[in-house]
Formats: structure tokens, C-alpha cells, sequence
């Protein structure tokens, strides 16, 4: 059994969102522990400890020997030279029964011992040892997220050694030597078919900052001295919780699940820019099987790249296993497109499949702009594709009169100065311009945080302040400074 202690336990309860979801709703509510298992040839396998909450108005399922229960996906992630990686991922840990304890609410009334369900307001612990149990590991590949259902019983696959369907990570991306600065998140992810069903299984993942630990090849994970769980936040927001100039935008596939994708622009300062793009594939059945950026005709593109976490102990469909290839990438008629074989040429292909994240990256000449990156799906449906806005090399650079939220001015009769201000509705249009005249006197200025600002010394009287750009989007505004 996993103790806590009382501070935490009261910091995680005001955490969990205010007022009760329809239905059972499971979430991390915290990742507690963790255990190394040990290395071989090179890598090293660990587990987190995971404790579940119901935050729902029901009880949920958890009973052993069925699909009547929660797995549980354990990953790992780095952080290093602006560039947000997986590179870790286990099988699922199948849940068994559940304890009624009281992480998340001091309200929980789920009676005593380990039982099939989870109470409303009640949490579970299940320990790092429990979830790196190799007897209780169950493939990923057998479970749709989107339905939260699996066969039971689940496959059978051999034990190999140490690393078999625990959360294994490649030793190199470990050592302190070759990872400097870099920062690691732990996440885990519970996945249930009556949360699923009830359309509750966007805010099942949570992550944690981890440090690495020894040298080679001992290396050992320990949690960040003064972190706690970021309940509800995939590890993939993390990037932008430690990098302001990251922006994420989410896809949500009709009839299917979710997509995050996370992004970053860097300017060189020699006329080139660095485009990073990460995509994150939380609980879509139907995977991606493709990413495309337009491009300006005629931009200098280079330095093009691509990293994907390989899946291991076998793991595949139909009695394959999932392959590893690179994505294929091909640059030309305005775009950059990475693609893997899709479904009908091979189900076992490389495709982005739930809990994984995929980076696309390369340097391009020309400025960011809004943009539209189009991710094609996996496995056969409609629609085939879908999209999302971001920034991408020549993409549109004016702001729409629709994401104006506010346009306000004042003057401060003391100091004379005019300021104008403009608040858009969203980030996404970060790093764009707009234009705010004051009197005839016109100031391009970058949005920083969906806001933007330029003043200038007026004087007394009147002073007109305009929104040029984007022109004619609001009314301009008279401001008096006697």
C-alpha cells in the first residue's frame, strides 16, 4: 500500500477541477513512486507508481479477470536544446481491483478493502513495483481508446529478460554526458471503457518532472525535489509549461480521439528560422499515418528531421510485429510531407498510434506565418485527414478580424502618453503583428502572450489611436489627455 503525505494529499484535492463529471471519470491523480528493474544491451527498463481517481458522478469497474477494468501506460520524455522527445513507453499494466482512499477528496464514502469498482471520489494506488509486474502487462496494441476496449484475456507473450513490456529507455538518452540541460517527464495514462464511453477520456493523462541519476550503465530516475503530479496535462504540455515561446493546439477526430500538437519557432538570426513540431496522438484509434507543412515555392529548406519512440517485446497486429522505419519525407509543390505506408499496404507500419508522440523538424528561409499542417489518418474512415493551425515558413502573417477579442486605449494625463492595446482570443497567433497608430504614427508590434502594445509620448488634448492592421476590425478610438 502507497502512504502520502497529508500536505500533498490536500494540494492534489484542490487540483482536481471544481464539480463532479457525468458519468465515471478516471484520471492520474498522482505518479507516486518509481523502480528500475535493470539494464541490458544497452537499455533500461523502469516503472512509475500510479494513483487513480474517480472525479465522476459514478462508480467505476475494476474488476480482475475481464475487460471490466482500467491498463495503465507508462512513458517517459526529454526535453533537451529546444526539442520535446519520447523516449520511453511500456506496455499496460490491467488493473485488478481498486482500494477506496481519499487522494483526490476528502469525500469519499467507498467502504473498505480492495474491491471491483472505484468509488465517486475515492482514489487507487497501484504501486511501482505493481505496475512493472511483468505477469500483469498486457500489449497496447489489443486496446482501442477510443471504446477503452481489449480482449480478455489479453495476449500471451514471453518473457524475455529484464526489459520485457516495462517502460525501457535507450541508455544514451540518459547519460548526463551527452543530455546536458536536458529536463525528463514521467507520465502515466489510465484508459477505461465506461470513462471512454462517456466521452471522459481527455483528462486521463498526467505528468511529472524526473531527474536522471549514476553513470553508465547504472542509471537510475528520481522525481524532481518539490514537483508534484500536473493532474489532467499530458507530458506533451509540459514543453509549453517550460518554454513560453511553445505553442500546442489540439485535433479531435470525429467519431475517434485526440490529437496534441505542440510546436516551436526559432529565429536564427541569419535569416533562416528553425521549425520543431511534436504530435501527440493521446486516444485516436485510427493513428496517424502522415504530417504536412506548407511551405512557401521557392524556400530554402533544410535540415530536415524526424523522431519517433520504436515499440518493443514484440508488440504488433495480426501475429506481426510493429515496424520502426522512418517516416518517408519528401519536399516539393509548396509542401514538406513525412508519411509512413498506410493501412491497407501494412497494418503493422510505423504509424502514430495512441499514447506516442512523433517530432518533425527543419530550417526554412522564410519568416513563420499562420499555417495550416494537415495530419493524415492510419486506419480507413472518414474523414481521411484532418488539420490544425500553426506556424509554418511563409504561412499567412495577418492577424483575422476574428481573433481580435479587444482593442482598448487610454492616455495618462500626467506623463502625456498614449498606449493602444490589442488582446486576441487565442495563442496561436503569437510571434504575428499587428499595427496600432497613434495620431498618424504607425508601430508594427508582435503578439506576446495574445496581447500586443505601443505607446508613445502625445501630450495634451485629443489623440486618435487606430487598429491598422488588421484594418477594419474595430473603430478608431479618442482618447483625451487634459
Amino acid at each position: 500500500m502507497i502512504r502520502k503525505a497529508s500536505a500533498l494529499a490536500v494540494v492534489l484535492m484542490f487540483a482536481v477541477r471544481a464539480g463532479a463529471q457525468v458519468g465515471p471519470d478516471v484520471i492520474t491523480g498522482s505518479l507516486s513512486e518509481l523502480e528500475r528493474w535493470g539494464t541490458v544491451n544497452g537499455y533500461t527498463a523502469f516503472s512509475v507508481g500510479t494513483i487513480s481517481c474517480n472525479i465522476g458522478d459514478q462508480n467505476l469497474e475494476w474488476i480482475a479477470d475481464s475487460n471490466r477494468h482500467p491498463v495503465i501506460a507508462q512513458n517517459l520524455y526529454r526535453l533537451k536544446d529546444g526539442q520535446f522527445e519520447q523516449i520511453g513507453m511500456s506496455w499496460l499494466k490491467h488493473g485488478f481491483c481498486a482500494l477506496q482512499q481519499t487522494l483526490c477528496s476528502d469525500q469519499c464514502n467507498g467502504g473498505f478493502g480492495c474491491l471491483d469498482y472505484l468509488s465517486v471520489n475515492c482514489s487507487d494506488p497501484y504501486s511501482a513495483g505493481l505496475n512493472g509486474n511483468q505477469f500483469g502487462l498486457g500489449p497496447r496494441s489489443e486496446v482501442n481508446p477510443v471504446t477503452g476496449s481489449f480482449p480478455w484475456p489479453y495476449g500471451d507473450y514471453p518473457i524475455v529478460n529484464d526489459l520485457s513490456f516495462r517502460l525501457q529507455v535507450n541508455n544514451r538518452d540518459l547519460n548526463p554526458s551527452r543530455n546536458e540541460g536536458a529536463l525528463y517527464f514521467i507520465e502515466g495514462h489510465y484508459v477505461h471503457r465506461q470513462d471512454a464511453t462517456r466521452d471522459n477520456d481527455n483528462n486521463n493523462a498526467s505528468y511529472r518532472r524526473v531527474r536522471v541519476v549514476g553513470s553508465e550503465p547504472n542509471y537510475n530516475l528520481f522525481f524532481v525535489d518539490g514537483t508534484t503530479t500536473q493532474q489532467m496535462r499530458p507530458a506533451i504540455l509540459a514543453w509549453e509549461d517550460f518554454d513560453s515561446t511553445v505553442k500546442s493546439a489540439t485535433i479531435d477526430v470525429p467519431s475517434d480521439g485526440r490529437f496534441i500538437v505542440a510546436y516551436k519557432v526559432t529565429d536564427n538570426g541569419d535569416g533562416t528560422y528553425n521549425y520543431e513540431y511534436a504530435v501527440y496522438n493521446m486516444n485516436s484509434h485510427r493513428s496517424g499515418q502522415s504530417f504536412t507543412i506548407p511551405v512557401t515555392p521557392g524556400a530554402i529548406v533544410t535540415n530536415v528531421g524526424y523522431h519517433d519512440i520504436d515499440h518493443h517485446s514484440g508488440e504488433g497486429e495480426n501475429g506481426g510485429a510493429y515496424k520502426g522505419t522512418d517516416w518517408a519525407v519528401t519536399v516539393g509543390d509548396g509542401f514538406i510531407t513525412w508519411t509512413t505506408d498506410d493501412y491497407d499496404t501494412d497494418v503493422n507500419a510505423n504509424a502514430l498510434r495512441w499514447g506516442t508522440l512523433f517530432n518533425f523538424r527543419f530550417t526554412a528561409n522564410v519568416a513563420p506565418g499562420l499555417s495550416t499542417a494537415i495530419l493524415g489518418l492510419f486506419r480507413p474512415g472518414t474523414p481521411d485527414a484532418v488539420d490544425v493551425d500553426v506556424l509554418g515558413p511563409g504561412g499567412d502573417t495577418t492577424v483575422p478580424c476574428g481573433a481580435i477579442k479587444k482593442f482598448v486605449a487610454r492616455c495618462n494625463p500626467t506623463s502625456g502618453k498614449v498606449i493602444g492595446k490589442v488582446v486576441t482570443n487565442n495563442d496561436a497567433y503569437d510571434g504575428l503583428p499587428v499595427e496600432i497608430g497613434i495620431d498618424g504614427n504607425v508601430r508594427s508590434v508582435a503578439l506576446v502572450n495574445r496581447r500586443a502594445k505601443y505607446s508613445r509620448i502625445a501630450g495634451p488634448g485629443s489623440h486618435t489611436v487606430e487598429l491598422v492592421t488588421p484594418a477594419a476590425c474595430k473603430d478608431p478610438i479618442e482618447v483625451n489627455c487634459d
